[in-house]
């Protein structure tokens, strides 16, 4: 998922959310000590950015449904970006303690078959190029921001405007050479990265190595 900004408010509501059972409009407004329309369109902002889900509850006779909220996982990694970030890098030196730099290598290569399979199961064609622009349109369906351009030299680049791996970077680059492998495995066709973000890029863009399809 893209990241985005959660207001001060915002946040006040995921705090209440995260780790409770669900709860209707009057009882965050209750929390709150705000109005009722303060605390429904902070949850439309909340929902549309994909923190927040709203479930519907009937109750026994006729009275009327009411509108439940609970935090989705978004909401709860938007709490620990820090933590994110010692992460893949205590994994990396675990295994690299464990196995050295060839085990290491094995267990990257396994996270990328196991991305590439989770986007190649749902990929229909066979072409290169058709494989490629059904990644794109997954990619952007979880937020992301990737386009498929042509340079004036010909060459077919992907450009990943959003990262989501940007908080588990490390000094190793392990989860970009794990995203460049997943490229090259579902689209069927080697990847080399010639622009990184981390480098001082705008983005990291991606080359797709020309063959015949």
């Amino acid at each position: 998922m893209t990241e985005i900004a959660i207001s001060p408010a915002g946040m006040r509501i995921v705090k209440l959310l995260v780790g409770n059972m669900p709860q209707t409009v009057a009882e965050l407004t209750d929390a709150m000590g705000v109005t009722r329309t303060a605390v429904t369109e902070q949850l439309g902002d909340l929902a549309a950015a994909g923190f927040v889900e709203r479930e519907t509850e009937r109750l026994p006779g006729r009275g009327r449904p009411r509108h439940l909220y609970r935090a989705t996982d978004a909401a709860l990694a938007s709490l620990f970006p820090g933590n994110q970030r010692l992460l893949v890098p205590a994994f990396c030196d675990a295994i690299l303690g464990l196995g050295g730099e060839a085990m290491l290598k094995r267990v990257l290569r396994r996270v990328s078959r196991a991305m590439a399979q989770h986007y190649s199961e749902r990929i229909t064609t066979k072409k290169p190029h058709e494989r490629l622009r059904q990644l794109i349109q997954l990619l952007s369906e979880e937020g992301g921001l990737v386009d498929a351009v042509e340079d004036e030299h010909g060459r077919l680049l992907i450009r990943k405007r959003t990262c989501p791996f940007i908080s588990m970077v490390d000094s190793r680059r392990s989860v970009c050479h794990v995203d460049q492998e997943m490229l090259s495995t579902v689209v069927g066709r080697p990847v080399r990265r010639i622009d990184c973000r981390h480098e001082g890029a705008a983005c990291c863009t991606f080359e797709i190595v020309a063959t015949a399809d």
